[in-house]
């Protein structure tokens, strides 16, 4: 079965093709919050799973954000991993120090598309959660 675009795979909260204030809130929350959960916790991902698991069922705008924020959380989490692999050998901190200055700039680009209504996809991201 194909999949449909992105722009037909639901409604909105409303109904109407353009997301509530809420919906522009919770998909901010998406990708912000995974920065706030990575300082406190230290497991970013857990935020955008939450969102998707709750309010995605509601909406595909926080479905959308919350996908795309997960699977953005578990390719950093990789490029985590690998650079504290290689460490070692020098590279993996130059690794680990890319990987986050690139989810934290990442985050706050997505979050501010989300906060305008927008969809956004991360670059280099692996897609695991569909």
């Amino acid at each position: 079965m194909e999949t449909p675009p992105r722009e037909q795979l639901g409604s909105y909260i409303s109904g109407t093709p353009m997301p509530t204030q809420d919906e522009k809130t919770m998909g901010m929350l998406a990708h912000i919050g995974t920065l706030i959960a990575n300082l406190f916790v230290g497991f970013g991902f857990l935020v955008p799973l939450f969102l998707m698991l709750t309010k995605g069922k509601e909406s595909s705008f926080i479905r959308e954000h919350s996908v795309e924020s997960l699977n953005f959380q578990i390719t950093c989490f990789i490029g985590f991993v690998i650079g504290g692999i290689t460490a070692c050998f020098g590279v993996g901190l130059v690794i680990i120090a890319a990987v986050w200055i690139a989810s934290v700039a990442f985050a706050i680009i997505a979050g501010l598309k989300a906060k305008d209504g927008e969809l956004y996809r991360y670059p280099a991201t692996i897609r695991f959660v569909k």
